[in-house]
């Protein structure tokens, strides 16, 4: 897959998240600011923790400023937009969302492996870089994460982190093997947002 076209794919998903992170903001009606944190901490988080954990410092958002305005500007725009009658199909930012979280795997399990990491350790780290922000966002908002619920989320960044790892392993092209661990962890999720798919839940009755 080509470098700037993966670049673009990855803005795409750093303003899909953004978005989530300013709905979630106005249903707790936050001020301006909490609404900046939360689309920040949602877009960027997963890969500022990769990054840190990689020792790829300073992180991608401090070398590329752009990541920071995109965030500014999807905030302003979403603001803008949801306070218009007509709104969006129920699927659409979830079908976004898994496009932004796929990629946002691969692209984590790739910067992994190019620090030398191990193919366990990548995995480990594309899983951070798609459900990291998510997390935070949730614990600021003080839900339960979506990766700690029964819903297959965080199931899909493992199959396709590993289908990834699996493939380079397999002396496959590192772009073909790249799109089809994106491609592995979006039809996981684009079925499981479909089909209602969720994990088992363990429960405990008293």
């Amino acid at each position: 897959m080509e470098s700037t076209l993966l670049y673009f794919i990855d803005l795409f998903g750093t303003a899909v998240f953004a978005i989530s992170g300013v709905l979630l903001a106005g249903r707790l009606k936050m001020d301006p600011f909490g609404v900046i944190v939360l689309a920040s901490v949602t877009a960027i988080g997963g890969g500022t923790i990769r990054d840190m954990a990689l020792g790829a410092t300073p992180v991608f958002w401090v070398k590329d400023t752009l990541y920071i305005g995109i965030i500014l500007i999807t905030c302003l725009l979403t603001i803008i937009v949801v306070r218009k009658p007509k709104r969006l199909a129920w699927w659409v930012l979830p079908v976004c969302d898994a496009i932004g979280l796929a990629v946002f795997v691969g692209i984590g399990v790739d910067k992994a492996l190019q620090h030398q990491s191990s193919p366990m350790i990548a995995v480990i780290m594309g899983v951070i870089t798609g459900c990291g922000g998510g997390i935070i966002r949730d614990v600021l908002a003080r839900e339960i994460p979506m990766i700690l619920r029964s819903e297959i989320y965080a199931t899909a960044c493992i199959v396709g982190g590993v289908i990834q790892t699996i493939a380079l392993e397999a002396d496959m092209n590192k772009n073909s093997a790249l799109l089809a661990g994106i491609l592995s962890t979006l039809i996981i999720r684009l079925g499981a947002i479909k089909w209602h798919l969720s994990l088992p839940t363990f429960a405990l009755h008293r």
